[in-house]
C-alpha cells in the first residue's frame, strides 16, 4: 500500500514539474516577443526625436529628407559623421547621419559579436512618411510564430511596409513635428 502511495505521489510531482517547465518556456517566449515590441517602439521614438532635433530654420523642408524605406539595403556611411563637436553639419548632412545611425540600430549592426549583428529585429523594415508636419513611422519585423499579419488592419502605408506574411509584426507611430 505504501509503495502505491509513493508511486501516486511521484506521478503527481512529476506532472507538476513538467507543468512548471512548460509554463517557464511559454513565459520566456512571451518575454522575447514583448522585448521585440519594446525595441520597435524605442526605435520609432528614436527617429522621431532625431527629426525634431534637426529643426532647420533655413527654409528647407527637412521632413522630406527622412521619407523612405530602411533596413532592406544598407545605407552608405556618410562622409561627415556629425558625431563630434568639431564636426559641424548642415541639416541635410544631419539627415544622412540620422538615417544611417537609425538603420544601423534597426538591423542590429550597432551591436556586434565578431562579425555578426547581435541587436535589432529579425527581418526588419522601417518606413517613414509625412504629410505636412504629421509623421508616420512604421516598423515591421518577423516574429517567431505564425499568428496573423501584423499589418492586416493598418493603412495602405503600413501594409506596404515589410514583407506580407503571418509572421509579420508591426508597430505604427504617428507624431507631429513642428
Amino acid at each position: 500500500m505504501t509503495l502505491i502511495e509513493v508511486l501516486v505521489a511521484l506521478f503527481i510531482l512529476s506532472t507538476g514539474i513538467l507543468g512548471a517547465v512548460a509554463m517557464q518556456a511559454s513565459a520566456k517566449k512571451g518575454s522575447f516577443d514583448a522585448m521585440q515590441r519594446s525595441m520597435a517602439s524605442s526605435l520609432s521614438q528614436n527617429i522621431i526625436e532625431r527629426m525634431r532635433s534637426n529643426n532647420s530654420t533655413v527654409g528647407l523642408n527637412i521632413l522630406n529628407g527622412y521619407n523612405g524605406t530602411y533596413g532592406i539595403t544598407p545605407l552608405d556611411t556618410p562622409v561627415l559623421r556629425c558625431n563630434t563637436p568639431s564636426a559641424l553639419c548642415a541639416p541635410n548632412q544631419l539627415i544622412t547621419n540620422d538615417l544611417y545611425e537609425w538603420e544601423l540600430s534597426l538591423i542590429g549592426a550597432d551591436v556586434q559579436q565578431s562579425t555578426s549583428n547581435m541587436g535589432g529585429l529579425a527581418g526588419v523594415v522601417g518606413c517613414i512618411s509625412h504629410i505636412n508636419n504629421a509623421v508616420t513611422i512604421v516598423i515591421s519585423w518577423e516574429g517567431r510564430d505564425e499568428l496573423s499579419d501584423g499589418a492586416a488592419n493598418n493603412t495602405s502605408f503600413g501594409q506596404n511596409c515589410g514583407t506580407k506574411s503571418k509572421k509579420r509584426r508591426q508597430i505604427v507611430v504617428n507624431a507631429f513635428i513642428f
